[in-house]
């Protein structure tokens, strides 16, 4: 990202960019100020955009070889095409002796670093992989935009802001909005406000009922699992989703056993650095036996409300009851 600032603070642009990767926001964020760095406000002569797999590549060449319009460049940008996995060869071919007068953006969510098409632009532009971001970028981020809006938050209360709202950027200032208005006649932002206006994402309710559940705090795990029954969650959604929590935190036990540090186990459990640090922590409250149980007792209810044994509601109140019960 430092090289996308730089070439943004100094107008020296690249004539093709590749921005790709599981962070929309920022990709988004990207892509609107190359958009409007790049061309004069309001110049739609000169600026064309393509999205989703049907892109006509002759089109977009013929269009690519026609001189701007009174202006400095022509800016084409692409969207989810898929032209980094498949069809994007004769683009390839064409990139290499474009018009200096046009310049492309690419913005996909992934990209076969073997195809053709990479290859070419990475020999011609810049390319920027745009992933999610670590906790403590995430935490200065937010820190940084609670400033600007003239509020204030706890460290603390940033790093809980964060573990309900999810780690989804696009979400995170959807969220900090409603905080802001919120606490408008005040400077403070606390946790009861985060609680009071901020929805939890259902991925960290879920963590929560596993964490009742380790606490055998049967009411709290049940009253989580109501709420979401009211959000219109179906019970075997809500299974799938609890069982998948389990598998994590065993995967995560695994790799703690075996002596990896947190930045190891995001990568080989495929988890957010942020959330990493939550699931090593509640992994070391379970055995790997007892782990192992609860996902095989998973398969065992979904079998059993399959073949009418049980009904969906009382199966998941049924696995939380037993789960959270005191020893």
């Amino acid at each position: 990202m430092k090289s996308l600032n730089e070439d943004l603070k100094t107008g020296k642009f690249k004539q093709i960019y590749l921005l790709y990767g599981a962070e929309a926001y920022l990709k988004k964020q990207y892509k609107e100020r190359f958009i409007k760095a790049m061309l004069p406000e309001g110049d739609t002569m000169n600026y064309a955009y393509y999205e989703g797999k049907n892109t006509d590549i002759k089109e977009v060449i013929d269009l690519a070889e026609t001189l701007p319009f009174f202006a400095e460049r022509r800016l084409i940008v692409f969207e989810d095409t898929g032209f980094f996995k498949s069809s994007g060869a004769d683009l390839a071919d064409y990139i290499s002796d474009m018009p200096a007068t046009t310049y492309f953006i690419f913005i996909e969510n992934e990209v076969d670093k073997r195809s053709k098409l990479y290859k070419a632009v990475k020999a011609k532009g810049h390319i920027v992989e745009l992933n999610a971001q670590d906790e403590n970028t995430l935490r200065k981020w937010v820190l940084g935009l609670v400033k600007k809006e003239g509020k204030q938050m706890e460290p603390s209360d940033v790093a809980y802001f964060l573990n309900k709202v999810g780690t989804d950027m696009e979400n995170i200032t959807k969220e900090l909005e409603k905080l802001v208005c919120y606490c408008i006649d005040r400077p403070m932002i606390t946790r009861e406000d985060i609680d009071a206006v901020c929805v939890t994402q259902i991925t960290s309710h879920i963590f929560e009922m596993v964490n009742a559940v380790a606490n055998k705090d049967q009411r709290k795990a049940l009253d989580l699992y109501y709420e979401l029954l009211a959000l219109k969650e179906p019970p075997m959604r809500i299974l799938f989703l609890l069982i998948r929590e389990y598998r994590i935190l065993f995967q995560v036990r695994a790799l703690l056993k075996q002596g990896y540090g947190k930045k190891e186990i995001a990568s080989k459990a495929g988890l957010h650095p942020f959330a990493a640090g939550r699931y090593m922590d509640e992994a070391k409250r379970f055995r790997m036996r007892e782990l192992r149980a609860v996902m095989e007792e998973g398969a065992d209810i979904e079998q059993r409300v399959k073949t009418g044994l049980l009904t969906d509601h009382l199966a998941v109140e049924l696995f939380l009851v037993k789960h959270s019960a005191a020893q």
